[in-house]
């Protein structure tokens, strides 16, 4: 996980003269922009390029860089959309700044909303003075989900005053969290489109963190974050298992899908396709954040492994308000290039209806590993995105010695112990 760089080669930061007509060039630059979320403010970093109906808007995930999906910049006012978020920023430039608003899902219960936005031109930070705490590595964040975690971690790599981390739970991580010490914490902060977050993390004399978060799906209490080896000696839980965490009902039972494409069009686990071959069966949504991390490295999967014998088939639930048009779906799939079968499975309060061979299913995404006979060989839950740093590199070596394997007719068994049970009725989903 490398921190965000401080500068991009080749775009200029241009002030923005007030009262003054604009042209297109005169907004290209990088800008300090903040959302304000119910009175928390989150900083993120926006850069703009281009003119008219080129214009071209980049948010950031620490490197992994969310570009538009169309902007432009007409009659004064420019807009920037990232279809496969269903999220745009309009905005007018206004005494030196763009001032507007971004429209998207960020609260729970809230499909559209719309929230204030400012930018600035990039201003670089001023040096911080004195001693500045190390709160590098891996820490854990003791907490109780309604997923049944007991607790999740804190990834953090450091350089001086400047920190980039990201919260992995049993789902994935929030994104790269980054920002730097000052006056006594280091605020850290993400918006990429969607899970927008701000962190004030605070040194605590006993040597631990305390944790505040603000945004989008946050605890309303504070959080203590210990280094993994004093959680262990205090005998703390330890964060769910990646690949228990869900089972199967049945290891003998053949996994079966019929759901209709984009087109309407039924396609099953009899299909031809995928008989005799090596299925990625993936439980997703493209509401989903995490979801949108799995894909990219789902197509990179699919590039490397199709010609030997894989395939990938995305069961896609979606919200009960997108299955007329699927506007962010086909925009998800345009967007990452998806070669893969992608299916309309229902809505998210469906998942256990239409996958219900998968026990204590709860977490977006989760990847069910299917052998050529079929039958599901390991289920892994969530995904690690680059943010989480070494857990994205374990979960890409698991990920691939699995295809391999499988592909190599080797017997791999179920690593979680088979649960006896199905979900309980009635169970909240949470996402």
């Amino acid at each position: 996980m490398r921190l965000l760089p401080r500068s991009i080669a080749g775009l200029a930061v241009l002030m923005l003269g007030a009262g003054t007509a604009l042209g297109a060039s005169s907004i290209n630059g990088r800008y300090d922009a903040t959302i304000n979320l119910n009175g928390t403010v989150i900083p993120f970093r926006l850069d703009i390029s281009g003119e008219g109906n080129a214009l071209t808007g980049i948010l950031y995930n620490g490197d992994d860089k969310e570009t538009t999906t169309n902007a432009s910049f007409s009659d004064g006012a420019i807009t920037l959309n990232f279809e496969h978020y269903l999220t745009k920023i309009v905005a007018t430039p206004k005494d030196g700044k763009l001032e507007g608003k971004v429209l998207g899902r960020f609260e729970r219960d809230t499909y559209i909303s719309a929230v204030p936005f400012v930018a600035s031109p990039h201003v670089e930070p001023a040096a911080v003075q004195g001693s500045v705490p190390n709160i590098g590595g891996v820490w854990e964040i003791e907490y109780d989900s309604a997923k049944g975690e007991k607790a999740w971690r804190f990834i953090v790599k450091q350089s001086g005053p400047d920190v980039s981390a990201s919260i992995l739970r049993i789902d994935g991580d929030t994104g790269a969290l980054d920002g730097r010490y000052s006056d006594g914490k280091f605020v850290l902060s993400h918006f990429d489109g969607s899970r927008p977050l701000v962190a004030e993390v605070t040194p605590q004399p006993d040597g631990t963190l305390q944790l505040q978060l603000k945004g989008a799906y946050t605890p309303d209490n504070k959080l203590t974050a210990y280094r993994t080896e004093t959680a262990r000696a205090k005998g703390l839980p330890e964060p769910d298992d990646f690949v228990k965490h869900t089972t199967v009902r049945d290891p003998n039972e053949v996994f079966a899908f019929k759901f209709p494409d984009v087109n309407g069009k039924l396609v099953s686990n009899d299909d031809p396709k995928f008989k005799g071959k090596v299925v990625l069966a993936i439980v997703t949504g493209t509401w989903c954040p995490n979801c949108h991390d799995e894909a990219q490295y789902l197509v990179q999967l699919y590039k490397k492994y199709h010609g030997e014998g894989l395939e990938i088939v995305a069961l896609d639930f979606e919200e009960p308000e997108q299955q007329d048009t699927l506007s962010r779906e086909k925009s998800f799939v345009q967007h990452y290039s998806v070669p893969y079968t992608y299916l309309i499975a229902g809505a998210p309060s469906e998942m256990w209806e239409k996958v219900p061979q998968a026990v204590n299913l709860n977490t977006w995404p989760a990847t069910l590993f299917i052998g050529r006979d079929g039958r599901v060989k390991l289920i892994h839950s969530g995904f690690a995105a680059p943010a989480s740093g070494e857990f994205n590199e374990e979960l890409k070596q698991e990920f691939t010695s699995t295809i391999e394997s499988l592909l190599a007719g080797k017997n791999i068994s179920q690593l979680a112990s088979v649960a006896a049970t199905t979900n309980a009725a009635g169970t909240s989903i949470k996402y």
